[in-house]
């Protein structure tokens, strides 16, 4: 195995870029940055010479270990993926662009035989490797472990610390079956077929969720060194009340932070428009209601959300994190994010799934964030490119509650970056250090990455692991997945009639317009994002709860008979 420098030791980077959203953006200043036992403990120019003379109070008398001569690179903030998952890190290049409902019958472990650990750990490795090879230090990991496995999770765990990388941890956890989360499907899907049916996560029969949660979290606190933890409930649909009570309950007692998916598709947003009549048809009032709401709850996608719950969700500090390339990949639409931005939402940027999104790319998310923003408002504004790049850093580590800890190049700060090559011709020539990385930067210049100040990637390649013999381990590994991934596909052959499309099929019913109409609505007013009435957005969400569609039988007869959903929606 490969060894890396140590973070028990003096590193100092001299004479590069050192990017900082507080100073200019465009054309960063040259500095040098002190690094001491994983912490910055200077940044400004001509420490090389102080050290020398013994003019550093910082470094204590201490030799330097190692210079790194960064001399025409740039010098970045580790990126902060702030919405990942790692449990089909092996299925990437698998699908098509798919519908939400269809892609969660395909990739995600429900759907699959209990893997094996050497699996898990290889598949833990992979993602954490191009993470960290694209400038991303810190993930959070939204795992699913089905069946769980304590074994499994120590493996994980293992795995995240030999990597090198750093890791907010968060067991994906569920007690309401997938196929009550989907409208229409108990109504068109044969009752022989329901069992097939699965979301995210599906509920662990006989464990007490919120019991397993705590003691997971309280026996392996402080454990690893740059694993922090968290709590995942998979989605307010997906989880009882009771479950949500109990985890705010220990959210709070125990300073964690909470992370779940809402409003990630139209057929997600319309079921939760029905079944939460009592709060307004509204997820964000449902949330609040049980205690949910501060800055400790993180919500991932929000691509559906009304003006009011945005209203709801900045007056609670609540955060967003937004997944913009998985949306387009499963279909889900655009987050509105010039209605975030201007409510003050603070938001963090994730690349979700291997397998929904297909890359571990903080640079494609930032490009994309900053571009579909148009879609909402075509006049010159925000997000700029410096709006990208601070959800990508600060942002993602205020949803963790480790802002000041990581997401920028300041003294007493862990040492979480990254430094790129200048000569690159991404960025030649250099205009805007901001704009470039964003909109020109694709990953291809991140030569070191450095984590709680130890090298990790050096050159271009991987210093904790040996990566060849991952490659021939994944290899052999991937016999036995690509069996199962073929039982899979046939098997939703047999569902791809009754799958994703019924709920469209109602809606196009002219009994189901109103429904349809009035989600539209919500969707368009969130681009009135300028004095938007948000009695309005009330008013609208009220009426859309009071709805109550009536399946008829001849919608289960048209499914039947047709070949695809794909085609029709």
């Amino acid at each position: 195995m490969t060894q890396s420098s140590v973070s028990n030791g003096v590193l100092l980077i001299k004479g590069g870029r050192v990017f900082e959203l507080a100073g200019d953006v465009d054309a960063p200043s040259i500095a040098d940055i002190l690094i001491i036992d994983g912490e910055i403990a200077a940044v400004g120019t001509g420490l090389d010479g102080k050290i020398r003379a013994s003019a550093l109070p910082e470094i204590g008398g201490r030799k330097v270990d190692e210079v790194i001569d960064a001399s025409d690179k740039l010098v970045i903030p580790g990126f902060v993926n702030a919405h990942y998952h790692s449990h089909d890190v092996l299925l990437k290049g698998c699908f098509e662009t798919i519908p939400l409902e269809l892609w969660l019958m395909s990739a995600l472990p429900p759907n699959y035989p209990k893997r094996s650990a050497a699996e898990i750990r290889a598949r833990t490795l992979v993602g954490a490797i191009e993470c960290l090879r694209g400038g991303i230090t810190t993930v959070q990991d939204l795992a699913t472990l089905y069946p769980f496995d304590e074994e499994h999770l120590d493996t994980v765990l293992q795995a995240y610390e030999d990597i090198g990388i750093r890791c907010v941890f968060a067991l994906q956890i569920a007690d309401i079956p997938g196929v009550k989360l989907v409208p229409f499907w108990n109504e068109v899907v044969p009752e022989r077929e329901r069992a097939l049916l699965t979301g995210a996560t599906e509920p662990l029969k006989g464990i007490d969720l919120p019991t397993l949660t705590r003691d997971i979290v309280r026996s392996r606190q402080g454990r690893h060194q740059r694993v922090t933890w968290a709590l995942g409930p998979s989605s307010p649909g997906s989880c009882s009340e009771d479950l949500l009570t109990k985890l705010s309950d220990l959210s709070r007692s125990d300073d964690l932070p909470i992370y779940t998916h809402i409003y990630e598709s139209k057929a997600m947003t319309l079921s939760a428009r029905h079944h939460h009549a009592r709060d307004g048809g509204s997820l964000v009032n449902y949330l609040k209601r049980l205690g949910l709401l501060s800055p400790r709850l993180t919500l991932a996608h929000s691509i559906w959300m009304a003006p009011a719950e945005m209203e709801a969700l900045a007056s609670e500090g609540v955060n967003v994190v937004l997944n913009p390339v998985s949306n387009l990949k499963t279909r889900g639409g655009v987050a509105p994010i010039p209605a975030f931005m201007s409510n003050r939402v603070n938001l963090g940027l994730g690349c979700d799934n291997c397998s929904c999104s297909d890359a571990q790319n903080m640079f494609q998310a930032m490009k994309m964030f900053t571009s579909l923003a148009g879609l909402y408002d075509q006049r010159p504004g925000p997000p700029t490119a410096a709006d990208a790049i601070h959800a990508a850093t600060v942002g993602g580590a205020r949803t963790a509650g480790l802002e000041g800890r990581i997401g920028a190049i300041r003294p007493g700060m862990a040492a979480d970056l990254s430094i790129l090559d200048l000569s690159d011709p991404a960025f030649v020539p250099l205009n805007s250090a901001a704009r470039q990385l964003v909109f020109s930067e694709c990953g291809r210049s991140v030569e070191t990455v450095i984590v709680d100040g130890r090298v990790v990637v050096r050159d271009r390649k991987i210093m904790t692991i040996d990566e060849r013999s991952l490659r021939e381990e994944v290899a052999e590994l991937m016999k036995a997945l690509r069996e199962d991934l073929r039982a899979v596909m046939a098997r939703n052959q047999r569902l791809l009639p009754y799958h994703g499309c019924p709920s469209a099929d109602l809606l196009r019913q002219r009994r189901y317009q109103p429904l349809h109409r009035r989600l539209r609505l919500i969707r368009t007013s969130t681009t009135e994002h300028r004095g938007v009435s948000n009695r309005r957005s009330r008013r609208k969400l009220g009426r859309l709860s009071r709805l109550r569609p009536r399946p008829t039988g001849d919608i289960v007869a048209r499914a039947a008979r047709a070949s695809t959903c794909q085609d029709r929606c």
